[in-house]
């Protein structure tokens, strides 16, 4: 099987080229982000469908809910302010 290498993008949250949102905004790859990534890595990633309209992407919210949900960590960090899991499962409506 061939190797595969993964070629990373700048994890930005803010200013003009961020390509992540920050928690308070949902977390998550921004539109730029995905874009940015897909054409370094040859990849498909796709945007967040938290109100699924077909079934392959009530496949993909049910697989990323169940995925996420039992994922390690609190849903608040110790200020009380929601952590990315707990931005990311909202975005999707988990």
């Amino acid at each position: 099987m061939p190797k595969t290498t993964n070629k990373p993008i700048a994890r930005t949250t803010t200013g003009k080229g961020k390509n992540y949102n920050p928690a308070e905004k949902g977390a998550g790859m921004t539109a730029k982000g995905r874009a940015e990534y897909n054409a370094k890595n040859n990849a498909n990633l796709k945007a967040p469908a938290p109100n699924p309209k077909t079934k392959a992407d009530e496949g993909r919210k049910k697989s990323f809910c169940a995925r996420m949900s039992g994922m390690p960590g609190p849903m608040k960090d110790e200020k009380g302010r929601p952590t990315r899991k707990a931005a990311s499962l909202k975005n999707w409506n988990c």
